[in-house]
C-alpha cells in the first residue's frame, strides 16, 4: 500500500517505491539527507537524487568513494546505448517541460501560475560532505536565482564552461536575459566586467586596443581595449564582420592581445560569454569556423515556461526591476582567486581510459556520418573531455563517466559540425543528429 513520508527539516512530502527502503536520499528543496523508511510505495517522479547504501554499490570506473550513476539503457531497434536520461538540468540547451505543467505549458495547479517555487539545482548529498566544487556552485545559483528566473541549462552550462575554464557562445531570441545573468555572474564571482556591442563598423583595434601617443615621453605607448577584462560579454558577436572576429582569435586561445611585436596578457580567469541571435536574422554575418571553434560550449535556449515566465513579470512588479541595482541587491559570493581554484579542482578529475575511449569514439564517429559533410576535430575530443570534468565536478565527484560525457557533447559539438545540403533541406537539426550519432556509439560498462 501506498504511503508518504516527508522531510523533517522543510516538510515536503514524498512517495517512493518500496525497493528503495532504507536508503538515503537528498530532499530536492533543501538538500537535506532522507531515511526511505522500510516499507514504501512508487510514484512516477520521486523527485530527488537516490544515493545508493556504500557496502551495496561499487563505484564504477575504479573511484574511491561510492557515487551514484545513471545506467545506459538499450535504444529499442539499436545496436549500441541510448544516452541516460538528462539530470536536473536536462542537458544544454534543453527546455523540458516543467514539473506541474501540461505539455503545452499550462500549470496542471491553478495555482503554480501565481507562484514561483524555487527549484535550482542543488549538490548531491552522501554521508560524506560535498565537494568544494558543489558547495561554491550552490552558492551561486542560489544568488543567480534572485534576480534571474528559470534557464536551468544556461546557468549550469555557464558554470560547468568557468570550471573548464572555457568560454561560451550563446544563441537566443533577444530578451531572454542572457546579459543580465552574465552581469549578474561577474558581480557574484568578483571579476572585472566588459561589454562589447558588436555592430558591422567595429574595428579589430577597438576590441584589442592601440598605441597612441604620449606627448609626455614624447613616444607611443598601448592603451588597453576593453577585452583587459576577467569576464566579457561579446554582444550580439554576429553583427561583426570576420576582420574583427579574428582579432579574438589569440585573445580567446591564449588569453593574450600582440601589438607591435608585444604581448600584453589578461589577468585570469578569463572567460567570453558571446550572444548572438539565428543566423537568419537580417544584418548578421557567419561567424567563421575557426571562431567558432574557440568556444568550448555553445547553448541554445528556448522561450520559458509559463510559470517561469508568470515569475518574471511578478519581479517586474517590485519598485526596483530585477535588471536595476544589482550591485545593491547581490554580494559577490567568491573571488577570482577562488574561481582559478575551482577550475584546479576540475582539472584533477580523473578519466579512465575507457572514458577517453568513448569520446574519442563520438569524435570519429562524426567524420563518418553520412548526413555531416564536416566532422568534429581532434580540438572537439578535447572539449568534450573539459566539459565532462567539470560536469563531473559539479556533480561533487572526483572521477568522470560516461553520463558526464553524454550531458555536455551536443553543446561541445553542435557548433564544430556542419551539415550536409541534403540533411538541410530536410529539415534535420543538428542535436537530432548528434542525439542518433550518440545512441550508435557503445556505452563503456564498469
Amino acid at each position: 500500500m501506498p504511503i508518504s513520508f516527508a522531510c523533517g527539516q522543510c516538510g515536503r512530502s514524498y512517495r517512493v517505491d518500496d525497493a528503495l527502503g532504507g536508503r538515503r536520499v537528498t530532499c530536492k528543496s533543501c538538500g537535506a539527507p532522507l531515511d526511505i523508511p522500510a516499507a514504501a510505495t512508487p510514484t512516477a517522479d520521486l523527485g530527488f537524487d537516490v544515493v545508493p547504501n556504500a557496502a551495496s554499490h561499487r563505484a564504477p570506473f575504479a573511484a574511491p568513494a561510492p557515487q551514484t550513476r545513471a545506467e545506459a539503457h538499450p535504444a529499442p531497434g539499436q545496436g549500441g546505448f541510448a544516452p541516460a536520461p538528462p539530470r536536473t538540468f536536462g542537458g544544454f540547451g534543453a527546455n523540458p517541460t516543467n514539473e506541474g505543467e501540461q505539455s503545452d505549458g499550462t500549470p496542471s495547479d491553478p495555482e503554480a501560475a501565481t507562484r514561483h517555487v524555487d527549484e535550482s539545482w542543488t549538490p548531491p548529498s552522501d554521508d560524506h560532505p560535498p565537494s568544494p566544487v558543489a558547495l561554491w556552485a550552490r552558492s551561486i545559483v542560489v544568488e543567480v536565482n534572485k534576480v534571474f528566473v528559470g534557464q536551468d541549462a544556461l546557468i549550469r552550462g555557464v558554470l560547468t564552461a568557468l570550471l573548464a575554464d572555457g568560454h561560451v557562445l550563446i544563441e537566443s531570441v533577444p530578451g531572454l536575459g542572457k546579459t543580465l545573468l552574465v552581469r549578474a555572474l561577474a558581480r557574484l564571482l568578483g571579476c572585472a566586467f566588459n561589454r562589447i556591442q558588436f555592430t558591422p563598423d567595429l574595428m579589430p583595434s577597438d576590441v584589442t586596443g592601440s598605441p597612441i601617443y604620449d606627448e609626455r615621453i614624447h613616444d607611443f605607448r598601448f592603451r588597453p581595449g576593453p577585452v583587459f577584462t576577467q569576464l566579457l560579454l561579446a554582444d550580439e558577436i554576429n553583427r561583426a564582420p570576420a576582420k574583427t572576429h579574428a582579432a579574438l582569435l589569440e585573445i580567446m586561445q591564449e588569453a593574450r592581445v600582440t601589438v607591435d611585436g608585444v604581448n600584453h596578457h589578461i589577468e585570469r580567469p578569463f572567460i567570453v560569454l558571446a550572444t548572438q541571435n539565428p543566423i537568419e536574422s537580417e544584418g548578421t554575418y557567419h561567424l567563421p569556423e575557426a571562431q567558432l571553434d574557440r568556444f568550448l560550449f555553445k547553448l541554445v535556449i528556448d522561450y520559458p515556461s509559463l510559470r517561469e515566465e508568470t515569475a518574471i513579470l511578478r519581479l517586474h512588479t517590485l519598485e526596483t526591476p530585477p535588471d536595476a541595482g544589482l550591485d545593491e541587491r547581490l554580494a559577490a559570493v567568491t573571488s577570482p582567486h577562488e574561481v582559478l581554484e575551482m577550475q584546479r579542482l576540475a582539472a584533477r578529475v580523473r578519466v579512465d581510459e575507457r572514458v577517453l575511449g568513448y569520446i574519442a569514439a563520438i569524435v570519429r564517429k562524426t567524420r563518418q556520418w553520412p548526413t555531416l559533410s564536416l566532422g568534429a576535430s581532434p580540438r572537439a575530443g578535447v572539449a568534450v573531455l573539459r566539459g565532462a570534468r567539470a560536469a563531473a565536478a559539479l556533480e561533487g565527484r572526483d572521477y568522470a563517466v560516461p553520463d558526464d560525457v553524454q550531458e555536455v557533447v551536443r553543446a561541445a559539438l553542435r557548433h564544430r559540425v556542419v551539415l550536409t545540403p541534403e540533411a538541410e533541406v530536410e529539415g534535420r537539426g543538428v542535436d537530432e543528429l548528434l542525439v542518433e550519432l550518440l545512441r550508435s556509439v557503445e556505452v563503456p560498462l564498469r
